[in-house]
């Protein structure tokens, strides 16, 4: 069962009931044992006694901490209360608003108490309509169903990004263009002081755009420019003009060229090692927005705002429906150091000859640390986003891999650095109680560089030392992840089956695998 729901009403139109299983009004006495996930999701129910209400709501708190205190750690996402039906005939009369109030902040001191708590605020979806569109009385007196049922479909979408969110999903890169895009007016006619950024209307609107951007960079989103413009003249402007707020150092990586936008788009993806559909691209000019959802399918093309005006509006759009994210962990605020420095790398390897002392160079450390209280969030992350090096794309949330370690699995993650800087946590590994690595996956950013073999090898070593003897894995295709297909084949595993649906090996630990020298590794 994927959801099991606590409710106090019919909410079946909304959810369906396709692998979701719903309490009775009311009821906390059945926790079922076989569920993904829980979700809470009572609201106000219609009384027009406020004391009575207040009451009841104020009850809600101390059911929701029995539920949570019996399903052992198990994840639960629970909506906040928003009264649909607001009634107030005393105009100081605050004792419903108080008990709302106070249900919505002790259930935010709960999840802070208990990391398997995931809050969504019910109020984003009821704000967006007028209090007469949310209920209809004539559904709610024959099936009991609060929320209007012309809305299901709404909430269907909208409980679907909150899913995205909830399961760190979102897209990873931003890509701008820059003539009255991130500035009004045209660089190369109006000049480095003529362009519009700060000041008064419409300088002040971009001033607010570009604050935004830095803002949302700072969550991990990657900030790149693709325009077609004299690349020494942007460089002055970022230096020059006073009231730039991105400047040069907040990109990962630019293509300011005259070269068409498909190719500098596809080339920037390749310079980052990000693929197409985790691109958003933004541009004011409809033409070049047209040549890319034609050309580059994958990559998002929102529409621009025609007034400057309207671009902070277009700004929470954009957040919303593309890079909002329910928590964020140290790496994801590194991610703009992060690519810079990769693409320091990339520079560097062209200075050698051979592979081997383009890697040496790198002076490349390996932090390969058991999972725990730290790494979690991390791990969990890294498993919900990444695809290319993914060799099963077992999907995981911080709870199952809290569970996964209570039911004995070793787990490890790896961080990686050199001497251009610190990728984080880039990798992880999942190795079952009978010695099956039920999953591996790294960051594409690290790819390359015999990585993934140094650490497999490490593991794979390390379980020889403490007397295993053979270790079985698994690799299941994706339409994202054939680069992995012969992983384990080139790491001296030998398969054991081989179909359509995936690959089955066994290695046979008689002594030590190989690594290079010059990786320093570093463990617990």
């Amino acid at each position: 069962m994927k959801y099991f729901i606590f409710r106090n009403q019919t909410i079946e139109p909304f959810f369906g009931e396709n692998e979701i299983g719903f309490s009775g009004y009311d009821d906390i006495s059945n926790i079922p044992a076989d569920v993904e996930r829980f979700i809470w999701f009572y609201q106000v129910p219609f009384n027009f006694n406020s004391q009575q209400l207040s009451l009841e709501v104020g009850t809600y708190i101390d059911k929701l901490r029995m539920v949570v205190s019996q399903i052992e750690g198990r994840e639960i996402w629970v909506f906040t209360l928003s009264n649909l039906f607001r009634c107030q005939m005393i105009g100081n009369d605050y004792q419903v608003a108080e008990a709302i109030n106070s249900f919505n902040s002790q259930v935010l001191e709960l999840s802070k108490e208990n990391s398997n708590i995931r809050i969504i605020d019910f109020s984003e979806f009821t704000s967006l309509y007028p209090s007469e569109l949310l209920v209809n009385w004539k559904f709610y007196f024959i099936s009991q169903t609060q929320l209007n049922t012309k809305l299901a479909k709404d909430f269907s979408i909208w409980f679907s990004k909150k899913e995205e969110e909830l399961a760190l999903k979102r897209k990873k890169c931003l890509v701008l263009d820059l003539d009255n895009t991130l500035w009004g007016g045209i660089l190369g006619e109006d000049g480095v002081t003529g362009i519009k950024i700060g000041g008064d209307y419409p300088g002040k609107a971009f001033l607010y755009w570009q604050q935004a951007l830095l803002e949302l960079s700072k969550t991990g989103v990657i900030l790149t420019i693709c325009s077609k413009n004299n690349e020494q003249d942007v460089l002055e402007a970022w230096e020059k003009n006073p009231f730039m707020v991105l400047r040069k150092e907040h990109f990962s990586a630019w293509r300011i060229n005259w070269q068409d936008k498909a190719t500098n788009i596809q080339d920037l993806a390749q310079e980052l090692n990000i693929g197409l559909d985790s691109m958003v691209f933004v541009d004011d000019n409809p033409t070049e927005r047209a040549l890319i959802a034609q050309m580059l399918p994958m990559v998002s093309v929102p529409d621009f705002p025609s007034k400057p005006f309207e671009l902070i509006a277009f700004f929470r759009q954009m957040v919303d429906h593309y890079f909002r994210i329910y928590a964020i962990t140290n790496e994801d605020r590194k991610k703009t150091d992060q690519y810079k420095a990769n693409a320091q790398r990339a520079a560097e390897r062209s200075k050698f000859v051979d592979m081997d002392s383009y890697l040496r160079s790198l002076e490349i450390e390996l932090s390969i640390l058991p999972a725990d209280e730290f790494n979690i969030s991390r791990i969990a992350q890294m498993t919900q986003k990444t695809n290319q090096f993914n060799l099963t794309t077992h999907r995981m949330t911080e709870q199952e891999v809290k569970d996964k370690l209570s039911e004995g699995w070793l787990i490890y993650c790896l961080s990686v650095s050199d001497r251009f800087g610190d990728n984080g946590i880039t990798g992880a590994i999942f190795i079952t109680p009978t010695h099956h690595i039920d999953n591996l996956l790294l960051s594409c950013r690290i790819l390359g560089k015999g990585i993934e073999q140094a650490f497999v090898s490490f593991i794979l070593n390390r379980l020889h030392a403490v007397g295993v003897e053979s270790v079985t894995a698994t690799y299941l295709p994706t339409i994202k992840n054939g680069q992995t297909a012969d992983f384990y084949d080139r790491l001296g595993f030998k398969s054991t089956r081989h179909d359509s649906a995936g690959k089955d090996y066994q290695i046979k630990l008689t002594e030590d695998l190989p690594i290079k020298d010059y990786y320093q590794i570093k463990t617990k």
